[in-house]
Parts: C-alpha cells; structure tokens; sequence
C-alpha cells in the first residue's frame, strides 16, 4: 500500500514538472511571436523595413513600383528597403489598422477610410495637403460589365432601371466601394440637371432590380459571375481592364456621365513615428505621384493623374464627358450623412422596396 502510494506521489510530481516546463516553453513561444508579430517596420543601419496596407486590386502595380522604388532608395540612400504588404477590402484593411495592424502607408478605396484613421488618431489632420493631388495617387470610373452579346441592351445608366433587367451591386452600408456605385447611380440622374427627387426614384428603381446586396465587391463579382444571377455588374473600369490583362475577355460600357473613383494614400504618423521610418515613408508615397510609378498604376487599370502618363495612356483611358466628383455632392461628410448614415436615404430605399 505504502509503495503505491510512494508511486502515486512520484508521478504527481513529474507531471507537475512536466506541466511547469511546458508552461515556461509555451510562454517563451508566445513572447517570441510577439515579439516578431510587433516588428513588422524596423531601421537597422543599412536596412529599413515597411508596412504596406491597401485594397486588394492594386497589387499588381505596388509588385512593380515597389522594387523600382527599392532600387532607387539603396542608390541614393545606400539602404536595403523592404516594404511588406497586405491587401483586402478598404474598409476590413481599415479596421485592421485601427485595430493594430502596423501600418506605415496605406492605400485606400475612398478618402472616408483615411478620415476614419485621422478619427482614430493614427493620421494627422491636413493628411490630404501633404502630397500632390490632395493625395489622390490614381483614379477609376464605374463600368457596366452586362452578360456575353449584351442581350439586354445595355448601354447607359437608364437601362439599369428598366423592368426587365437584373443588376448585382454591393451594399453600400457594408462596402466601401458600393458606395462608389451608388454615387454614381445618383450623379447620373443629379448631375445631369435632374433633382434630388428624380435621383431617389431612379436609384430606387436600380435597387429594386438587385435580387441580391453582396457585402463587398468580391461578393458581387462572384454572385454575377460564378452564380451567374444578374444581366448586369456595376464594377469599375480599373478590375475589368485587370481582368482582361489576366485573360478573361469582359464586354464593358464605361457610361459617359460618371463619377471619379479616387484612391487615396497616406503615411501613418503615430506608427512611422514609432517605428523610426517617416523619412522612407514619405519618400515612398511621394515616389507614387512620379511618372515611373503613374505609368505602373495606368499600365493594370487605374486612371493616372501625372499629366505625361495621362497623355501617353489617353488611347486606353479616352475622357469622359461629363465627370463629376464627390465634391461635387458636397464631399464625404455630408455624402455620408446624406446617404449611408443610419436612417439616411439607402436606408429609406431599402424600406420602400421592402428590405429595411
């Protein structure tokens, strides 16, 4: 009996021993992962190292600037650039920031998610004056991507009204770049000398012709597509030029009434501040107002603002008659409270066609 238990107590010890070591190692582990998890943006004497966060369908031109931009650092710097990168949504790269993700320079779908990182405190205010453009680094336009022959007939913006025609958008209220399409649904009835009465009934009108509301524009490319519902997509100029670079021959209209999608970008103070990296941060989202870098963003889809790159692409990107800009509706603040604030007008939209 006394030897069982004497076995019984030596046992207990070496699991608690065992318990102990495995308690020390698991807390080394995770402290190493912290560690390495909060070192995303270093400078080490002839090494410096960024964070990039933007919207998914840039990565094709930062996978070209980026080295170019690398290149020209270490020439006239004699420092190795690194420029890690993380792509996504707008709005979810958005909330990753805020939430701590260790952003140096973001790129952005809409100036609203820049403005909500001045809010947080990340980004000083007079962000917008920092950089040419009012740091607007490349612009898009909306496109209506219809089914193969284009057996609806669509042409322009009224046809996404008519009775018998299917429209897949995102929701503005959880996408980002929905918004995008919904201001361009409204500027195309208001900026055309129409009233804010004749924009709600027509806008109203295309949201009752969308069966589906997809959370973001991947959704609804996937919906029209892969799910094939919808006779027509509301997507932008730049992911359908992508899309036929990548192989896949879409028909498009580009509408000649039509907003300016502008992509923002900007350094994030209280991180480049900490880390030690403003100096190549700001270096870096200069370079992308350069032709090198303007030339990278027109050559994958997106609308360059360097007058000699607009020039040289104007085959690919011919003018639209009658552009308008956010602005034009007043700007973000009052866009937002406008439309897609709670009880705004989406949201009386979706009441009347019997979604609210």
């Amino acid at each position: 009996m006394m030897v069982g238990q004497q076995k019984r107590r030596q046992w207990k010890r070496l699991l608690s021993l065992l318990l102990v070591g495995f308690s020390t190692t698991l807390a080394v582990i995770l402290s190493l992962v912290g560690l390495t998890a909060c070192s995303t943006s270093t400078v080490s004497g002839d090494r410096v190292e960024l964070t990039l966060v933007s919207f998914a369908v840039t990565r094709a031109a930062y996978k070209e600037i980026i080295p170019q931009f690398a290149a020209q650092w270490q020439q006239e710097h004699g420092q190795t650039v690194v420029i890690n990168q993380s792509y996504g949504g707008s709005g979810s790269q958005t909330r990753a920031v805020i939430d701590g993700l260790d952003a140096d320079v973001v790129a952005l779908a809409l100036a609203l998610d820049v403005e909500k990182l001045e809010q947080s405190g990340l980004i000083q205010p007079g962000w917008e004056q920092e950089l040419p453009n009012g740091a607007i680094a490349h612009t898009s336009v909306a496109a209506l991507v219809p089914r193969t022959g284009n057996p609806k007939n669509i042409t322009n913006w009224a046809d996404l009204a008519k009775a018998d025609v299917s429209v897949i958008t995102a929701n503005p209220k959880t996408s980002g770049g929905a918004r995008w399409n919904f201001l361009a649904l409204w500027g195309s009835v208001a900026q055309a000398a129409g009233t804010d009465a004749t924009a709600l009934d027509y806008t109203t009108k295309v949201f009752q012709n969308a069966p589906v509301l997809p959370r973001d524009a991947r959704e609804s490319t996937d919906v029209f597509f892969k799910q094939a519902q919808g006779d027509v997509l509301i997507n932008y100029e730049n992911e359908v030029i992508l899309a036929r670079l990548n192989g896949q021959d879409l028909p498009y209209v580009v509408p000649d009434i039509n907003i300016s999608i502008e992509n923002p970008v900007a350094v994030i103070d209280r991180n480049v501040d900490r880390h030690g990296t403003r100096a190549v941060a700001e270096a870096f989202v200069q370079y992308l107002f350069t032709p090198e870098a303007q030339r990278e963003f027109a050559k994958v889809g997106f609308r360059p603002i360097e007058p000699t790159v607009t020039a040289e692409f104007a085959e690919q990107y011919p003018p639209i008659q009658t552009l308008f800009t956010v602005q034009d509706l007043g700007g973000w603040d009052t866009v937002q409270a406008k439309f897609f604030a709670d009880g705004a007008l989406f949201d009386q939209i979706q009441a009347t066609i019997g979604r609210g």
